[in-house]
């Protein structure tokens, strides 16, 4: 680990290794698939990791099958119970925290509608309360998502400043949180010396995602069983991207709040280019011809529940403002995903795998 710590800060990277080293760091959400890889990086960058989550599901996770648990702070417990959000946060003494705690999946909001608004919704208000008792906290990045947004199924992608909606209570919920962002940051810490933004990203993809009702998980475990992959909406499109995309600017936006405060604290996208916003049967004929399969996929005609069918995210504030960008195509997302998923079916080391995707990763492309 001390060696993949060395050759990280030899590199030149959007985020500043020297920033990071020895800060006190909370990852709500630290079991979840873009949790750990966050408390991954974190760690890789020398910070002091401490996590507050559920516990890792039964079923493979990223958390698990990595490790995780071995090299920082894991406590475990629901972002619903305040009283223990607050402990939790008086321990570890957070100069940055990253609220990613959620319920994440559309469909499962369709069935769990009471449960989404209570995690999604005051989960954010008691993270928010529980932090603003603690004048230690620096900076916090919120993060929700594309779909808090009023889609209004044009062609052309929203940019922060457009109306909030949702269709559904996952999307509804997520937009809901960032009200409540804006109305804790106007209300407790406008002048003070906590800064608060929020971060909404688009479709993330990457090793180590085995949650239900996601296209790429279920195209890997049908692939890998031989099985023939079942699609719901097959041109429906969406602004796909690797899961280090979004976190290498959640790291910029919290490294950016930290130094400069106020000037950040507001909302931010964070996307795939334009030309990686694809439907979905171009993801599954794109990830089968990787694999080395024929794309044997049949559309599921059973009931489904209203999903966005065109959804694209405008990040030109952060391109301009962060200069953050993107740095691996849509293409280069899904050798990377495949790439891990042939590691762990070998039994590699999931740790070695997912560092050294990060640092593939951060190194500046000739």
């Amino acid at each position: 680990m001390e060696e993949q710590k060395g050759s990280m800060e030899k590199m030149v990277m959007m985020t500043n290794s020297n920033f990071w080293a020895n800060k006190r760091v909370l990852v709500t959400g630290h079991t979840g698939f873009k949790g750990s890889w966050m408390s991954i990086w974190l760690n890789l960058l020398g910070a002091n990791v401490s996590g507050y989550s559920l516990e890792a599901p039964t079923n493979p996770s990223l958390f698990k099958v990595s490790k995780l648990s071995s090299i920082i702070n894991s406590n475990i417990g629901d972002i619903r119970d305040f009283a223990k959000v607050k402990k939790v946060i008086e321990d570890v003494n957070p100069e940055i925290i990253f609220h990613m705690a959620a319920q994440p999946l559309v469909r499962e909001s369709y069935i769990n509608p009471l449960a989404t608004y209570e995690v999604n919704v005051m989960g954010t208000a008691n993270l928010l309360e529980a932090a603003r008792q603690f004048s230690n906290v620096k900076a916090i990045v919120n993060v929700t998502t594309d779909k808090c947004y009023e889609n209004k199924e044009w062609v052309w992608g929203y940019r922060e400043n457009e109306p909030l909606g949702g269709h559904d209570p996952y999307s509804s919920s997520k937009a809901c949180s960032e009200l409540v962002t804006s109305s804790y940051r106007n209300s407790y810490f406008a002048k003070g010396s906590t800064f608060i933004a929020s971060a909404r990203a688009g479709n993330v993809i990457g090793g180590g995602d085995w949650a239900v009702d996601r296209l790429i998980p279920d195209c890997l475990k049908s692939l890998t069983n031989n099985e023939t992959i079942l699609i719901r909406n097959p041109n429906s499109i969406r602004p796909w991207q690797h899961v280090l995309e979004p976190l290498s600017g959640y790291l910029l936006l919290a490294q950016n709040l930290y130094n400069y405060g106020e000037k950040y604290a507001e909302a931010w996208n964070f996307g795939p280019e334009d030309e990686d916003a694809k439907s979905v049967k171009w993801i599954v004929e794109k990830i089968c011809s990787m694999w080395g399969n024929e794309a044997t996929y049949v559309i599921d005609k059973g009931y489904h529940p209203h999903e966005a069918q065109y959804l694209k995210l405008d990040c030109s504030k952060a391109k301009m403002q962060l200069e953050w960008k993107p740095r691996w195509s849509l293409e280069e997302a899904l050798s990377k995903i495949i790439e891990w998923t042939h590691s762990y079916r070998e039994n590699g080391s999931i740790m070695d795998i997912c560092i050294n995707q990060i640092n593939s990763y951060c190194k500046v492309k000739e």
